[in-house]
Order: C-alpha cells, then structure tokens, then sequence
C-alpha cells in the first residue's frame, strides 16, 4: 500500500506528458526494481532527462519466468526490462559506462531476478530521430511509458510513418552487418584451417557480434555500440525463441564455451596465455553457423513484413 502511494504520486508529476506514466499495472517486484534503477539513474547520472521503459514490460508482453524442456534438456527465459536513458550535457560513451556501472550495482541488488538493458541518448539525438519517423523511436513513443522527466525538454512530434523508408533502412542495416559476420566466418574457417585457434576465437566473436547487430537493426533501426555478447545477446532474444538457445547455459563446459567466446575480444589479442584449443573451436564454429543461419531467416523475414505494413 505504501509502495503503491509512492509510485502514484512519483508517476503523477507529468501529467501533460502524452506518453504513459504508470507501472501500477505492473508486479509489485517490477515496481520495485523500476524505482531502485530509477533511483540509482538519478544519483550517478545526473543528466538523465529523462528515463523511458520499453518493450515487453511497457507493452505488457513480458514473461516474468519460464521453464520448459527442448530436447530434453531446461531452458529458462525471462524478459528483460528495456530502459532508454534520455541525456544532455554529457557524451554518449560516459553516460553508457555509468549505465553499465549501475547496471553492475543493480545485479547486486537483494531481489535480482529480472535483467536490465540498457540503451541512452542525448535528447537532440531522440528528437531528430522522432522527427525523422525512425520506426523504433516512434514506436517508442508510442507504446513506452515515462519513468522519469526532468520537465526541461519536451519530445518532437512524430510524423506519420513510413514503411517504405522503413524497409529501405532495414535492409541497408542488415546488408552491411551481415555481410561483416559472414567475411568474419570466412576468417574463421581460413584460420581454422592454419590451426591458429586463438585467432579463429576472434573471427567468431566478431562474427557473432555483428549477427546480433544485424537483428537489432534490422527489428528496432537502432543499435548502441556494444562489445559484450551477454549482453547483446540479452538484447536480441526477444525477437525470436530460435535465439534463446543458441550458446546453451545449461552445463559447467556450456558456460566456459561461451565464456571463452566473448572474452575473445580482448583476450585472443592481449592475453599471451589466453588459450583455445581445436575442441573449443570444433564446438563452437556450429553454435555461430547456426546463428548465422536464424538470423537471416528472421531479419529477412522482418524486412518483407515491412514492406507489407501501411
């Protein structure tokens, strides 16, 4: 009772604002994380303007939990909360490594269960998009819910969309992205071949960076730099189930696989005892095929939806 009398009179500051403004209609453990990382967001950072929920939870479409069996084996899957941080007076790359610190704070937060992602913009860069007709950040207006305004700045009016412009954006995303990871898995074969493993491991994480790319841009136009595959994979599930298990958690040695993969980044160039062997490779060479595979499929089933919208 006490939370709820918070959260309405938290919620209730903007009333001339057109996009939505209460999570009541949300889980008491979702209230109760949004107001942490609302907290935590105004502390450290701010700059924030504003602080908008999208996605699953502002749509209602979010599972809080779920476990079924797919060939016999556990999987789990839980929807992410979508937050954009709307900033001014300070550049992109700080305000996302203080979102990344309090994202960090956050998964030391007692009741963590619930992941958080993440993306940020300064104001002026929303608004041109906004104006613009940029599929993700009208939809975003349309359908988020406002966490946080600072009051200072108001949102442009959108125009109406166009699907055509849409489509034609999409498919120069995917285009280019997709065409990366693909000369990335030729890298990898080639070095594959040379036995030069811990290079392959590089191809592999650049080739599944830019595959998780590809479907970000391709389903939101819209894509944050990002080097960390948990967390862009995190950020992608949502479009499809086929992505959930492609790099499978499920065993010590599923972990350590993955592990290695992403910590390729950084390891395979500055860690001269960073090791990979033939067996690493042999097992993950498949998962990122098979990513290689979904994401066409999807993306280019994306693109022609587009193009039948009006």
């Amino acid at each position: 009772m006490i939370l709820n009398y918070i959260i309405n009179n938290y919620f209730c500051l903007h009333k001339t604002y057109r996009m939505k403004k209460s999570i009541l209609h949300l889980p008491n453990y979702a209230q109760k994380d949004l107001l942490f990382l609302i907290g935590e967001i105004n502390k450290r950072l701010p700059q924030a303007e504003m602080i908008i929920l999208y996605g699953g939870y502002a749509t209602g479409k979010y599972i809080g939990y779920n476990e079924h069996e797919e060939s016999g084996l556990p999987v789990s899957f839980i929807t992410d909360y979508d937050i954009l941080v709307v900033t001014s007076g300070i550049s992109d790359k700080k305000a996302s490594n203080i979102l990344d610190n309090i994202n960090d704070l956050y998964c030391k937060y007692p009741d963590y269960q619930t992941p958080v992602q993440f993306i940020n913009d300064d104001i002026k860069t929303l608004n041109r998009q906004l104006e613009e007709g940029r599929y993700f950040y009208t939809q975003l207006k349309k359908e988020g819910i406002v966490l946080y305004d600072s009051g200072k700045f108001k949102t442009a009016r959108m125009r109406k969309l166009n699907f055509k412009e849409i489509q034609q954006e999409a498919q120069k995303y995917f285009d280019e992205k997709f065409h990366k990871a693909e000369l990335f898995l030729d890298h990898a074969i080639f070095d594959y071949k040379k036995q030069e493993y811990i290079m392959t491991s590089f191809d592999l994480n650049q080739a599944t960076e830019n595959l998780y790319y590809s479907i970000r841009l391709t389903f939101t136009l819209k894509n944050n730099k990002q080097h960390n595959l948990t967390k862009l994979s995190a950020s992608v599930k949502r479009h499809s189930e086929e992505l959930i298990n492609i790099f499978p958690y499920d065993t010590i040695e599923d972990k350590r696989l993955f592990l290695l993969l992403k910590d390729a980044y950084v390891e395979s160039r500055y860690n001269p005892d960073f090791l990979v062997t033939k067996d690493d490779i042999d097992a993950l060479l498949p998962q990122v095929k098979r990513l290689r595979d979904i994401t066409k499929r999807i993306c280019e089933q994306r693109i022609s939806e587009y193009g039948e919208m009006e």
